[in-house]
């Protein structure tokens, strides 16, 4: 693994930091309970990504969490239902970032006039940037979910479902707005698309180069606007 396959907020691990205070703290207990959530989630991360999620223990995360077991169970059922609060805690905020990118430009002053394939940019240059940053997230979400059986598996293909889903709605403004003459799209090239860009993401995860992932823009750019509006399906 790369010495930077640990950067990033959502594996930001506590093993070397004290732990929360112990017995009465003038914290009331929700925030206690929320700190000790945050912490165990990124240290699930940072485990996953570091170990792979079949290696990954209870013992390994809430070392890296500093909290104890009894605070892990308080939470979680098991490690595989931290496992997928983990990763549905990134695919939140990976998704919130997309959707604050193409805010920040369709929503912005004169935005009737904004482009639409400056928008579609924006998004996907938000959605590689983001795992760019959360490089231990990036492995875990697209190379360790597989490994947590069908219900990983089912996970992988919802977050899919939903990239898929954004691109039809980006594509259908388009065509109901200053793109009549783009063609109307089967529903199954969308998830198409958006598995293609997964697999491309894939492979660079795998091979340790999460930081060249923005490099891809144009070519992911490219591959969308060829299908989406180039010509008659």
């Amino acid at each position: 693994m790369q010495g930077g396959l640990q950067g990033g907020l959502l594996a930001r691990a506590h093993a070397d930091a004290p732990g929360l205070p112990r017995g009465r703290n003038r914290l009331p207990g929700p925030a206690v309970l929320q700190a000790q959530r945050e912490r165990i989630l990124r240290a699930a991360i940072a485990s996953a990504a570091e170990l792979g999620y079949p290696a990954m223990t209870v013992a390994d995360v809430v070392r890296r969490a500093r909290v104890s077991r009894t605070s892990f169970y308080a939470q979680f059922a098991d490690r595989e239902d931290c496992f997928f609060a983990a990763t549905a805690q990134g695919r939140r905020l990976m998704f919130g970032q997309i959707s604050d990118a193409v805010h920040a430009v369709a929503g912005a002053e004169g935005a009737a006039e904004a482009d639409d394939i400056t928008v579609l940019r924006a998004g996907l240059r938000a959605y590689l940037r983001f795992l760019r940053d959360e490089p231990a997230f990036a492995t875990v979400f697209y190379l360790e979910l597989p490994a947590a059986g069908r219900r990983g598996g089912d996970r992988l293909a919802d977050g899919q479902a939903k990239l898929a889903a954004r691109t039809a709605v980006w594509h259908g403004r388009a065509r109901n707005g200053r793109h009549p003459d783009w063609p109307e799209v089967p529903a199954e090239v969308f998830r198409a698309l958006t598995g293609a860009t997964e697999e491309l993401v894939r492979a660079k995860v795998r091979a340790g180069r999460v930081d060249e992932l923005p490099a891809i823009e144009d070519v992911i750019v490219g591959l969308h606007l060829r299908l989406l509006t180039a010509g008659s399906w």
